[in-house]
C-alpha cells in the first residue's frame, strides 16, 4: 500500500526535490513549501520508491492536498 504525503497547510510549492521512481528514506526531504516567508520541508515518513509526485514548483497546495506517494 502506498504512503500518501499530504500538505499540512496552505503554501506555495517552492522546490520539488524528488521525481517519480526515486528511492527515498524516512526523513528525506521531498518538497520545500513556502508560507509567510518561511521554508517548510515536507519529509518522507517511510523508506521506499516515489510512485507519484502530485505538485509542481510554483504551484499552490491547500491543507490536505496530495504531495506525493511512496510505496
Amino acid at each position: 500500500m502506498a504512503e500518501e504525503v499530504r500538505a499540512e497547510m496552505v503554501a506555495n510549492v517552492w522546490k520539488v526535490l524528488v521525481n517519480k521512481g526515486d528511492q527515498v528514506a524516512d526523513g528525506d526531504t521531498l518538497v520545500i513549501l513556502e508560507s509567510m516567508k518561511m521554508e517548510i520541508p515536507v519529509l518522507a515518513e517511510v523508506d521506499g520508491t516515489v510512485t507519484s509526485v502530485a505538485v509542481a514548483e510554483g504551484g499552490v497546495v491547500q491543507e490536505g492536498d496530495l504531495i506525493a506517494e511512496i510505496s
